[in-house]
């Protein structure tokens, strides 16, 4: 199995996400990739290979053995429906699969599911959901965000130190390039530059819903999601300053080691030593999480979760799922 060579396709190559990726899949011992597309970008050189940007339409689906999805939400779905046609794999970088429902996916979207019958799909985030995607058909990358939250909180809430129902607050910054390489009035460099803004306040990001699904199936009982983005005026990286209650019962002096146990045998997750924060610099351009854990008093913890937003946030986290999917080394291009 691990000597096959897999024949790969990657839609969106020329986005951010998707040209990390194709940097990623190029030094990847066991692909070749076939095509990269763009709508924008079509005959322009791809870089780390030898290829041209071909139009989405002009892909050569039958070619491949599987694709990456580096898609707007509502178009991404449509292709992976055309690729289970085909009979080829699928990892999807955008939010149309990480939902499990039409319903929560009409919810936080705002439009109806292209198609609600690839729903659920298996949520791409290894380190707590690995046996559900080894030699899966399809995956769904989780985003940036939920990925660098629930890496952060996942050690307690599996261990159930969290007080019940309480609150959980998340004060987040990402780099400008989570907002997609297409121009944007609020992302300009004069507009991003000296500045420093929130958005989706509170409740109304798009991601709240996937981050509380996915916390739900750690723990039921896990409390309501407190979420506050920011943009951050750098190119990429994301940290997430994560506040909790434990119950009573445990301290705050024990969740370091807790951490320690629980990230022991990931490779891609750093747990700094107590007092070392962790640091955007700590994991920007690599495919890795640091975490690093604050005692505040004796019953309330600061967790601080970094991740590189295009890499364990969408690209690199997508090739590790790929590498489970075929049952290649997980980090196999990553390390």
């Amino acid at each position: 199995m691990e000597q096959q060579t897999v024949r790969v396709g990657i839609y969106g190559a020329s986005g951010y996400a998707g040209q990390d990726a194709v940097e990623i899949l190029a030094a990847h011992p066991h692909v070749e990739v076939v095509f990269g597309t763009s709508g924008t970008y079509a005959g322009d050189d791809i870089p780390f290979t030898n290829l041209q940007y071909i139009k989405p339409e002009d892909a050569p689906l039958e070619s491949v053995d599987a694709v990456f999805l580096a898609l707007p939400h509502g178009v991404s779905a449509q292709m992976a429906k055309k690729a289970q046609a085909h009979g080829v794999r699928a990892i999807d970088l955008s939010a149309d699969l990480r939902l499990d429902t039409p319903e929560l996916y009409q919810q936080w979207y705002n439009h109806p599911h292209p198609h609600p019958e690839l729903l659920p799909t298996p949520y791409g985030l290894p380190e707590f959901n690995r046996a559900a995607l080894k030699g899966s058909e399809r995956i769904a990358a989780p985003g940036c965000y939920p990925t660098t939250t629930l890496l952060g909180i996942y050690p307690l809430l599996r261990a159930n130190w969290l007080v019940n129902e309480r609150p959980i607050i998340v004060d987040a910054k990402s780099g400008v390039s989570g907002a997609g390489r297409e121009p944007k009035a609020n992302t300009h460099f004069v507009e991003v530059y000296g500045n420093f803004s929130p958005y989706g306040v509170g409740r109304s990001h798009r991601h709240v819903g996937e981050i509380e699904q996915e916390m739900r199936k750690i723990n039921p009982a896990a409390g309501v999601l407190i979420f506050t983005p920011h943009l951050l005026p750098v190119d990429r990286g994301l940290m997430a300053s994560i506040y909790v209650e434990l119950a009573p019962g445990h301290s705050s002096a024990d969740v370091q080691s807790l951490y320690e146990e629980t990230y022991a045998n990931e490779p891609l997750i750093m747990v700094h030593p107590a007092g070392k924060l962790a640091t955007l610099k700590d994991v920007v351009r690599t495919n890795k999480a640091a975490i690093s854990v604050t005692p505040v008093t004796d019953r309330y913890v600061h967790i601080t979760s970094v991740t590189d937003n295009l890499r364990k946030g969408a690209a690199g986290q997508a090739v590790q799922c790929f590498n489970l999917m075929y049952g290649f080394p997980e980090t196999t291009a990553l390390l």
